[in-house]
């Protein structure tokens, strides 16, 4: 099987086929999920049945249904975060390679004071004093990450702007965007899509993280990693009701990878004139 021109291998096409799982399931939640997001249907723990096959929560709420609006959550925050950290990142990035001179040091250096700080450490501090709202969630770690994603458009930026044809476009008089978005960003899209999947893996087991610490989102919303937080007692007793939703933070990133290391082995493989030399 192929796809975009080249062999789809079978670890690829479990990743993409688990990926658009989870992306059916969180577009369509509200008419898949057997139950309301919130409701009360059952028992503490109860076990799985024919009604609800994953069984229920701490305080009696499918689980499955839990499990289903927690990935929409989630998946939805870390799409956002990681978005919005690649436009941050990768504009400073290109503009930084491109005008050189004080734009380049002053970037460069902030983003070293920046990564000189944990990463955890830092969100830990902005969301405990402006607090855990999604957009705080979102802002704080998108700026954090668009560090990484800086180093990164930088570094390719800077490769690229010594390259004939974005000479040939300076010299026409193009100005800095057409040569960010026109000469520069076509050449650098296959790193960055890789990296973008690399990103939104970290982000997503960041918030998890946050969530299942009580700092990332907070509840009525369901989110994967306070459930398993939630529901962590259930262990004591040989309950599964945690490991649903941790299987499930596993699946996704797992698949992810799965993807993304097929797509840098397309990058990184030869054409077909240099395999021929």
């Amino acid at each position: 099987m192929k796809l975009f021109g080249h062999k789809l291998t079978v670890s690829a096409a479990f990743g993409m086929a688990v990926i658009a799982l989870f992306v059916i399931v969180s577009l369509f939640t509200p008419w898949l999920a057997p139950f309301p997001e919130s409701a009360n249907v059952g028992g503490t723990w109860d076990e799985p049945s024919s009604t609800m096959w994953f069984g229920a929560d701490q305080i009696g709420r499918d689980m499955l249904t839990r499990i289903m609006y927690g990935a929409r959550m989630t998946i939805g925050v870390a799409l956002a975060i990681t978005s919005l950290s690649f436009l941050i990142g990768i504009l400073s990035g290109f503009v930084s390679a491109v005008v050189g001179s004080w734009v380049d040091t002053f970037f460069t250096r902030l983003v070293d004071v920046m990564l000189s700080i944990p990463g955890l450490i830092f969100a830990l501090i902005i969301l405990g004093v402006f607090g855990s709202s999604i957009p705080v969630l979102i802002l704080t770690i998108a700026v954090l990450d668009s560090t990484r994603v800086f180093r990164l458009a930088r570094s390719l930026g800077m490769n690229l702007t010594v390259m004939e044809y974005v000479e040939a476009a300076r010299l026409r008089g193009e100005g800095l965007w057409w040569v960010i978005t026109r000469e520069i960003l076509p050449n650098a899209w296959a790193p960055l899509v890789s990296e973008f999947g690399l990103r939104f893996c970290f982000n997503f087991l960041f918030i998890a993280g946050l969530s299942f610490l009580g700092l990332g989102i907070q509840p009525p919303y369901a989110d994967l990693g306070g459930m398993v937080r939630e529901n962590a007692a259930a262990i004591n007793f040989g309950m599964m009701a945690p490991i649903y939703p941790a299987t499930a933070i596993a699946l996704l990133t797992v698949s992810v990878n799965l993807v993304v290391d097929w797509m840098l082995s397309i990058d990184a493989r030869p054409s077909g004139a240099q395999a021929e030399l």
